[in-house]
């Protein structure tokens, strides 16, 4: 055989030899090329089909990573404040009208198997807190004045942002410790000054100011006073109105059961009993809810994304069938162009679905970064998107590829 009588072999057409003439083969390394040369020559389509992926992809991992991070942020919160920390309030009747807890409360609780630290408090009903003697009683500003004694901050937790909490002597004065929201509603930032407040139509010195108190808000909008003066120029009559209970930990869901009968033994049913952290594992769940839905919304951007695909794959087997008859005319199997177009679908989606990862990772990481939160980024959420990325790609390349390695060379050279 003559150099003339060897088969010629064409770029991007199958590969024969002298002792297997007539088998169509496709090497690999022929087929990456072959299969993007249509993106590399139609780069505008390429990028808007990939848009839809990578929008979906993002989505999904951005939500994931956020709400992973949101949650660590939750958690150590929850393990930091603790979630043994129960109040007891004034419950209701059947007429619906309002019971105070009985005096003997306090020492009932604290007798109670289970039960750490007692903190009573009693919101002084008509009494507001003011920066000056001029300003009208109606106007409250949302705060109140509460009488607490010394070991509230210590069952709360509590930390004093200036100056010091009420003591035994400091109870009886005339003297004021507020919370955080109360002190910047009132203009007091600082102790300078020796800073005073407007009681209930007397004047109290400020000596303190707490720090916020996540789990207990009122006290973050309260002026706090000592038993003992709140006896004396408010006739208050020794009936707390919440009384903060801080439980062992591992006894905590025991204590909550028996705290209403603790509180009163003989109308359990008029006590109210709550514990704040609750507050915070609801947002967990609310927080798992939203992801939920948000990933449903990535999902479908990822289906419009696979949809897209589709269609330009369909558009360009119409653009190409003159390359296809062509190949398929110098002996390029069914096979192989099947092959050409599913590998190029799949490129398409792959390379969406790496965008896709970058940037949902990237807002991932700029968000809790921002809210100072610790970045954690799911690996299964950037794995199993890039793979719904590449399957997506190839399931949307196989009716295009059908349809390219169903068409006979010669309507494909008559048509183009």
């Amino acid at each position: 055989m003559t150099a003339t009588d060897r088969p010629r072999t064409f770029p991007g057409t199958p590969a024969t030899s002298g002792s297997d003439i007539g088998l169509s083969r496709l090497r690999a390394a022929d087929l990456i090329p072959v299969a993007t040369g249509g993106l590399r020559t139609r780069r505008v389509r390429v990028l808007l089909s990939m848009l839809g992926i990578a929008i979906g992809i993002s989505a999904v991992v951005a939500v994931l990573g956020i709400t992973r991070s949101s949650q660590a942020d939750l958690l150590a919160r929850l393990d930091r404040l603790g979630t043994n920390l129960l109040t007891v309030v004034n419950g209701s009747n059947l007429s619906d009208a309002e019971v105070p807890l009985p005096a003997t409360a306090t020492t009932t609780i604290g007798h109670t198997e289970g039960v750490e630290a007692v903190a009573p408090t009693a919101e002084l009903a008509g009494v507001g807190v003011y920066r000056s003697d001029k300003i009208p009683p109606q106007i409250t500003g949302g705060l109140s004045v509460r009488a607490a004694d010394s070991s509230l901050v210590s069952t709360l937790g509590a930390d004093m942002l200036a100056g010091t909490y009420l003591n035994e002597a400091t109870s009886r004065y005339p003297t004021t410790v507020l919370g955080h929201t109360a002190a910047e509603t009132l203009g007091i930032t600082d102790l300078s000054g020796a800073p005073r407040v407007w009681l209930g139509g007397r004047w109290y010195t400020v000596i303190g100011i707490l720090r916020p108190i996540e789990l207990a808000s009122e006290i973050n909008r309260s002026a706090l006073i000592g038993f003992p003066v709140a006896a004396r120029d408010f006739a208050y009559n020794d009936r707390p109105s919440r009384i903060y209970v801080r439980s062992q930990t591992e006894r905590t869901l025991e204590v909550f059961e028996v705290l209403a009968r603790a509180a009163n033994p003989k109308n359990p049913n008029e006590v109210a009993v709550s514990r704040p952290s609750d507050v915070l594992t609801a947002r967990l769940e609310v927080a798992n809810a939203t992801t939920t839905m948000f990933v449903g919304l990535g999902a479908v951007a990822l289906l419009v994304g696979g949809i897209g695909i589709a269609n330009v794959m369909v558009i360009s087997v119409l653009e190409r069938r003159s390359e296809i008859g062509l190949r398929r005319a110098l002996g390029a199997a069914r096979r192989h162009v099947a092959a050409q177009f599913v590998v190029e679908s799949f490129l398409l989606g792959t390379a969406g679905g790496v965008a896709g990862v970058l940037v949902g990772v990237t807002v991932t990481y700029g968000m809790a970064v921002h809210l100072g939160w610790q970045v954690i980024i799911p690996p299964a959420a950037m794995s199993a998107g890039l793979g719904t990325a590449m399957a997506i790609g190839v399931l949307s390349g196989i009716y295009p590829a059908l349809r390219a390695a169903s068409m006979p060379p010669t309507q494909a050279l008559r048509t183009s």
